[in-house]
């Protein structure tokens, strides 16, 4: 077995972007730290509408060239993060992004969320046993708001996290490792409804403003196990942010998706645990997502 950090943490996101609007100042923090900080991405995020007006011929109805467009907003993204190690589930263009709910993209050959979860779910198991993370990160099983590829993203974590386990799982993936600890990506309402009101005050020019709903995760407050403090990242978070030019439109401390519906921007980030010992008493938050793991 090579040599590996002390502490390693594995991100399982859709698309690209989603890693930074979710966890950007998580992962930036933990970098820093000299933490193995693991990306996988498992589609390119192709079925995505584009912002910038020179970026339009890009989209999938005209050249249908998103995809690899945004293979460089996600390395660039990274490095503004500190993460080196970013990566495509079965490699770029393995999975397609399958577009929201309902749409004929869901059923396009080679769509993740067309794609069997046992045929997705080994190559993320390799990259488990290869990694060997401690922590996993990934969405709920809602996938946050019902993205077809967020839930399948999630449901893919969890399968290969138990494979990654199995001694008796396709031994040629590598050796059998057990993840300590997996997070779902959270945010809690009352954190939501504050960083709205924020929003609100600023006057930031918007066309309008986003609801509570429109963010991924949010739970009441009694869910969240963990409160990682990214506030001397978000200069970190805000220019990978930024990087994701075709997706993401920044505004200081706020940024609208292309639905131009302003929403905050989080550095403090949220968690719930759902598998693995806590490390904090009861009733009290984590604020490091290692806590409890053995060294």
């Amino acid at each position: 077995m090579k040599d590996l950090p002390a502490r390693r943490l594995l991100l399982v996101h859709a698309h690209p972007d989603d890693e930074t609007i979710n966890n950007g100042a998580t992962m930036a923090l933990y970098a820093a730290a000299g933490a193995q900080v693991t990306l996988v991405t498992c589609t390119l995020g192709e079925e995505g509408e584009v912002i910038p007006p020179d970026l339009a011929h890009l989209a999938p109805d005209r050249e249908d060239r998103l995809g690899p467009h945004r293979i460089g907003e996600l390395a660039a993204a990274m490095k503004e993060l500190g993460v080196t190690d970013h990566r495509f589930l079965g490699g770029p263009g393995r999975f397609r992004d399958s577009g929201m709910m309902g749409l004929e993209q869901n059923h396009r050959e080679g769509a993740f969320w067309n794609t069997d979860v046992d045929d997705a779910a080994p190559h993320l198991v390799e990259v488990i046993r290869s990694v060997r993370p401690q922590v996993l990160v990934t969405y709920d099983p809602h996938g946050g708001y019902g993205h077809p590829d967020h839930i399948q993203a999630h449901r893919v974590a969890m399968r290969a996290a138990g494979l990654s386990a199995d001694p008796g799982y396709r031994p040629g993936l590598g050796e059998a490792h057990t993840i300590a600890k997996i997070y779902w990506n959270r945010v809690p309402r009352s954190v939501a409804e504050e960083g709205f009101a924020r929003l609100r005050d600023a006057g930031v020019d918007f066309p309008g403003i986003a609801a509570i709903d429109d963010i991924p995760g949010v739970v009441d407050d009694s869910d969240i196990t963990a409160e990682i403090d990214g506030r001397e990242y978000a200069e970190r978070k805000a220019a990978a942010m930024r990087a994701h030019a075709s997706q993401i439109a920044v505004d200081g401390p706020f940024f609208a998706l292309s639905n131009d519906l302003g929403q905050p921007m989080f550095v403090r980030e949220y968690y719930q645990l759902v598998q693995g010992d806590p490390g904090a008493p009861p009733g009290e938050r984590e604020h490091d997502l290692f806590a409890g793991v053995p060294a």
